[in-house]
């Protein structure tokens, strides 16, 4: 089940929800039930699925505990209730006093009825200790006197989120709830709120926090936060998933590569951990790099044409082309971002001597290499083999007189624009004949 809960009227967006529904759609998470990712629109048997279109039910229910006696009408204003905590907390409590005498639901319900606004209170009246097992953490002890009368709609009638969920919950059939240690201190009120309506309760497991990599709560300062940035980093989303799904979470034995399905076929909650988890973006590179690596060249060339396309990257379309160029490359690729430099090397329009380039085409010996580069080149087929160009190659060796650097860093140069970067063996058999002509053109015309 999507369940939306929006019940925060200034944070939730339609352009949040959007964003939030493309990243589970982009990671591979479908649901049976919820909103439609197109329309928005609920569908499945217990629609609606968004909180700010279940009003109505939550007004019901509120009022079933307004007539058990099990809350009440406050009246009282913002300011009032301020300086009723803040007294509260200079005398050693953090509980809000429950106002005295408490209004009537007559007298509430006329008072009401004559425009006065009144938020509904839950009276917690039962002083006892509360038991979780807590999938995660094991038992935990809540004593009921750590929460005074808590609100469960506010005076503009929006639930709050402890009310609204646990209503959710029981009406949807929802039998485990995991979710951030953060939230353990909201399980007491809403062990309170099944008790009062009689419903069973899911079971609960609280999951450690992710930490960064100086064991903080993971935060905007760490770096990327949201999927949407990793997708636009060229991260691939079973990747990210696979990473993710680490986090507090082991398996049986030390694999870490996995599939969707094969995540779902190991995962257990009681392998889940209670420790905090570092998010380690090396990490997750590597994991990346690894799924990358992995897939089909047809697959992978597929995911990499939006990249390519942004940056204007034009490349030939044969099948045998795109396959030798993807062996090249792919091992010198974490990410579908790191493609980018990679295939700006086999188009022509990208190519430019850069200043390193330039300063090797100053050598004294360069102009001779670069001559001899190109006479060689007008007497291959479109494309060189590994054999012919290291054969062409070592005949500039012989007739310029000169090896080392000072033979490859030119010809570097005059294939790349710069003198370091990619095996020359590999990447000139991806570049037409043609094209190597001109770029060395250029080079020649640099050097006057």
């Amino acid at each position: 089940i999507l369940r939306i809960e929006d019940t925060d009227v200034e944070r939730s967006t339609e352009e949040a929800l959007r964003m939030q529904i493309e990243d589970l759609t982009w990671l591979g998470l479908n649901w049976d039930e919820g909103v439609d990712p197109q329309t928005l629109k609920s569908f499945g048997d217990c629609a609606p699925y968004k909180q700010s279109e279940r009003l109505s039910i939550y007004k019901e229910h509120a009022d079933k505990l307004l007539e058990a006696g099990k809350a009440y009408y406050d009246f009282r204003t913002d300011e009032e209730l301020e300086a009723l905590k803040a007294k509260a907390v200079a005398d050693g409590s953090h509980r809000t006093p429950r106002p005295d005498p408490i209004v009537s639901l007559v007298e509430a319900r006329a008072r009401l009825s004559k425009g006065e606004k009144a938020a509904v209170r839950f009276r917690v009246d039962d002083i006892r200790d509360y038991i979780l097992q807590d999938l995660v953490r094991g038992e935990v002890k809540f004593p009921s006197d750590m929460v005074g009368d808590f609100v469960v709609l506010r005076s503009n009638g929006m639930p709050v989120y402890n009310f609204c969920c646990a209503v959710d919950d029981a009406l949807m059939k929802i039998t485990h709830v995991f979710r951030a240690e953060e939230h353990l201190s909201n399980t007491l009120r809403q062990q309170m709120i099944y008790e009062a309506f009689g419903y069973k309760m899911p079971q609960f497991g609280h999951l450690s926090l992710v930490l960064g990599e100086d064991r903080q709560k993971l935060s905007k300062r760490h770096g990327a936060t949201s999927c949407n940035e990793y997708k636009q980093r060229g991260y691939l989303p079973e990747a990210l998933l696979n990473f993710l799904a680490l986090l507090g979470w082991s398996p049986s034995d030390d694999r870490e590569v996995y599939s969707l399905p094969e995540l779902i076929e190991a995962f257990s909650e009681t392998r889940l951990n209670p420790s905090g988890a570092v998010f380690d973006e090396t990490k997750l590179k590597w994991m990346n790099a690894t799924h990358l690596r992995a897939l089909p060249s047809e697959e992978l060339w597929k995911r990499l044409q939006p990249f390519l396309a942004e940056k204007n990257i034009e490349c030939p379309e044969d099948s045998d082309w795109v396959s030798r160029a993807l062996e090249l490359f792919k091992t010198s690729m974490e990410t579908l971002v790191d493609g980018i430099p990679l295939f700006m090397s086999v188009d022509d329009k990208h190519f430019a001597v850069g200043e390193e380039g330039r300063e090797a085409l100053t050598w004294e010996t360069s102009k001779a290499v670069l001559q001899d580069w190109k006479k060689g080149l007008l007497t291959q087929n479109e494309y060189l083999t590994t054999e012919e160009f290291e054969a062409l190659q070592n005949g500039i060796k012989d007739t310029a007189k000169v090896k080392g650097k000072h033979l490859f860093m030119p010809i570097r140069v005059a294939v790349i624009g710069k003198p370091h970067g990619s095996e020359l063996k590999t990447l000139v058999p991806l570049i037409h004949r043609d094209s190597l002509v001109r770029r060395v053109d250029v080079c020649l015309k640099t050097m006057g």
